[in-house]
């Protein structure tokens, strides 16, 4: 009788216990991201690595990777400083620094606004291009 009254007793603490301890069950996922990867190239088709630029969603500037890649979270505001670039003025190709927005398989991202501090306001090409003044910082709104 005695060990029957103790497997009861042991089987309602196990049942009584089992709901405790073990941590924080509150499990919250992060919001799905819906990042975004592009590319700046030259009139040469090289990439354009080490250009500054800044998301909304993100803290610091960072700068488009030796590939020209950088990434947003759409529907992220980015800043880009094109320092040191002579700009596009005629898409003459000796004269001018001509920047393309491309996806991973260089095709141009048309459409895409812009307004740029010196140049104006805007919207990119079809081939991806578009109209900076030289050492401009132009935002685009993906």
């Amino acid at each position: 009788m005695k060990k029957l009254i103790g497997l009861i007793v042991a089987g309602v603490a196990v049942f009584a216990l089992s709901g405790c301890g073990g941590g924080d069950d509150d499990y919250y996922a992060p919001p799905p991201s819906n990042l975004t990867t592009l590319f700046l190239i030259d009139q040469d088709g090289f990439s354009l690595g080490g250009v500054p630029y800044i998301c909304d969603s993100m803290v610091d500037w960072s700068a488009t990777r030796p590939n020209g890649e950088f990434t947003f979270d759409p529907p992220d505001n980015c800043t880009f400083d094109f320092i040191g670039l002579n700009g596009n003025y005629n898409n003459d190709p000796f004269v001018d620094d001509i920047i393309y927005i491309v996806d991973d398989l260089d095709r141009g991202k048309g459409n895409i606004p812009y307004d740029c501090a010196s140049f104006g306001a805007s919207t990119t090409y079809g081939d991806g291009s578009f109209d900076y003044d030289i050492d401009d910082e132009c935002v685009f709104y993906f």
